[in-house]
């Protein structure tokens, strides 16, 4: 069951999911808001920086290496705030 926050447009927050989910073969309905990807899924550095690179090109976005992304929802935060309202729309 995916856990859907109330600040995120469900569309973005889905398109976070489906990114995540693909790099490893995880059904997004296993992934959780408060998930840790490398604790809970073995994801790496590589993996990280690969689903960065992935939401940079779908959301047309610049994710700076300082921000500190470890769970699905630290994606799903971020990419919504720094989204231009009118892609959240969309």
């Amino acid at each position: 069951m995916v856990l859907l926050t109330t600040t995120a447009p469900k569309t973005i927050q889905q398109q976070v999911l489906r990114i995540i989910s693909k790099r490893k073969a995880i059904k997004a309905k296993r992934l959780r808001i408060g998930t840790d990807l490398s604790r809970e899924f073995g994801f790496d550095t590589v993996d990280v920086v690969d689903i960065i690179l992935e939401l940079e090109r779908n959301f047309h976005i610049t994710i700076p290496d300082e921000v500190p992304l470890a769970t699905v929802g630290d994606f799903v935060k971020y990419v919504v705030s720094h989204t231009p309202a009118r892609q959240q729309a969309a």
